[in-house]
């Protein structure tokens, strides 16, 4: 099933986190905090501006990205986690 997102929203995938400290502790799932960086699956056309003018998102799939901590909506899609936010959610891009 492919999966398109209407107007701002944009698809993304989490990233891993660490599972390691930088001082080499291991650290185990339960502890783990859910990272904030991830990777744009899928981008909507763009929003709307006053005049009806359509308005290219910035992002673009590929984009690494970093986003709020409780930014977006958790859904499956084909057995694969992925968030669902506004353009205005992401923070920024990683180069």
């Amino acid at each position: 099933m492919a999966f398109r997102p209407l107007h701002d929203r944009v698809v993304v995938k989490r990233l891993e986190g660490e599972e390691k400290t930088k001082g080499g502790i291991i650290i185990p799932d339960a502890a783990k905090e859910k990272p904030q960086e991830g990777k744009v699956i899928s981008v909507g056309p763009g929003a709307r501006d006053e005049a009806g003018k359509l308005v290219p998102l910035d992002v673009k799939a590929g984009d690494r990205v970093l986003f709020g901590k409780w930014s977006g909506t958790e859904v499956k899609v084909d057995g694969e986690d992925l968030l669902i936010m506004k353009e205005s959610d992401i923070l920024g891009i990683v180069d």
